[in-house]
């Protein structure tokens, strides 16, 4: 699959090669998040579209109040395309432990509060999890996916799982949000020790963003 390359303009934003005819020239990305903008555009690098953050808009955040990972997706994308009057892909992940009955799910990123880190929201699971054995430690993290039209057209909604585990400690350095503490049987690591090729090619995102971009590809 050929990388994304940075565009030569001045704007934050990626241009992905090979060309689709009936696809637009620049879809907003609706996030903020720099590791999720990078995962994104290094699985969607082979679509020919330039990929711009919806900061470079002066976007801000939209406000997550669905109850589950596609109207969260739906919630930003329809946000971005509001402001912009572009179309937009995003997405919504999480992170469901069995233990905790689905916790944090779509309150993954704000598990600890509303501006908590990646660390604070590891502290806060792993104290949640404290006692509990590693064999009813399972999990999986979610995504949805979507790409959203200006006008009254349908969207496109995709979705990925990827099961695992919840370490006790974390492990590795690589990856955002909760990948150092999600263990991986089938490689015997965190997703923070996989590299991108290795991660992108089973992670919930991977699978949703490749599952949308073959949808794409049929425009």
């Amino acid at each position: 699959m050929a990388s994304a390359k940075l565009s030569p303009r001045k704007t934050t934003c990626w241009r992905l090669s090979v060309a689709l005819s009936k696809l637009p020239d620049t879809i907003v990305m609706a996030s903020g998040n720099a590791g999720k903008l990078r995962e994104i555009a290094r699985i969607l690098g082979d679509l020919d579209i330039n990929v711009v953050p919806q900061s470079e808009f002066g976007v801000a955040e939209a406000d997550e109040t669905g109850t589950t990972f596609v109207e969260n997706a739906l919630i930003k994308a329809r946000h971005a395309v509001a402001a912009t009057g572009l179309p937009a892909i995003a997405d919504d992940s999480g992170l469901a432990v069995d233990a905790l009955d689905g916790r944090p799910g779509v309150y993954s990123s704000r598990y600890a509060g509303p501006d908590a880190t990646d660390q604070a929201n590891i502290d806060k699971l792993l104290a949640a999890l404290d006692g509990v054995p590693d064999e009813d430690r399972g999990a999986a993290f979610h995504c949805a996916s979507c790409f959203v039209m200006p006008g009254d057209q349908e969207p496109i909604i995709a979705q990925g799982e990827w099961r695992g585990s919840i370490l006790k400690e974390m492990q590795g350095d690589g990856g955002f949000g909760y990948d150092p503490v999600f263990f991986v049987s089938e490689t015997r690591c965190s997703a923070a020790q996989m590299g991108d090729e290795e991660k992108n090619a089973c992670s919930h995102r991977g699978k949703a963003l490749k599952e949308l971009a073959r949808q794409l590809r049929t425009l």
